[in-house]
């Protein structure tokens, strides 16, 4: 089966297009004032209008009652990636009333990390594992750093899609040492912080989906 692939950060309707056209199962759109890539609600909608078949993710930050509602109704994305402190219980309340499903994000420095997401089975309908943020970081995730990917090799509990310093040259590997499904890139396929490079994009994309 062919390795799913998730976009984020996304920002501009050639990139949209771009993913969409190279074959992107996902697109994400950050909806979080502090990072490089964040979008408001409403450029969100505009740009999903180009995704064609492919799914649109809302990248979230323990978010609250109120923002939650304004993404349903604004955006109304299949996905909510929760990128915070969200506890399983919050991701079944989110689960509620989200289109598709919800992800939570684990960010994983040991086997540790690996553990404690365990505790989202029956609460969350996927993991995304990342690389923890830098000490002192002001956003969750995109710093482009990756992990022992190997480290979530075998993680069941429920589905999960791999991130964290991934790049073209990388996600083969990547793939090959972790056994994920599915794989997510941000700042892989930019040529500076927020600023996405097509070429880069569906380079990634070919890597990932080989054949």
């Amino acid at each position: 089966m062919s390795t799913r692939v998730k976009i984020c950060g996304m920002s501009d309707e050639a990139s949209v297009r771009t993913a969409a056209a190279a074959g992107a199962d996902w697109l994400g759109f950050i909806i979080f004032p502090k990072s490089p890539r964040a979008v408001t609600l409403a450029q969100a909608a505009r740009l999903s209008a180009f995704r064609d078949s492919a799914k649109t993710v809302a990248v979230l930050v323990d978010p609250d009652d109120a923002l939650l509602g304004d993404v349903l109704r604004v955006l109304a994305p299949d996905i909510i990636q929760l990128h915070g402190d969200e506890s399983p219980q919050r991701c079944l309340d989110v689960r509620n009333y989200v289109r598709e499903a919800v992800w939570k994000v684990v960010p994983v420095s040991g086997p540790d990390d690996v553990a404690r997401a365990e505790k989202y089975a029956g609460y969350a309908d996927a993991i995304l594992f990342d690389a923890k943020p830098p000490a002192n970081a002001d956003r969750p995730g995109g710093w482009g750093q990756g992990y022992d990917y190997g480290l979530v090799k075998g993680f069941d509990a429920l589905p999960f899609i791999l991130a964290g310093g991934l790049g073209s040259d990388t996600v083969r590997g990547a793939i090959a040492a972790s056994g994920a499904p599915a794989v997510d890139v941000v700042s892989g396929v930019e040529s500076a912080p927020g600023v996405k490079d097509i070429a880069k994009i569906a380079a990634f994309i070919a890597a990932a989906k080989p054949g």
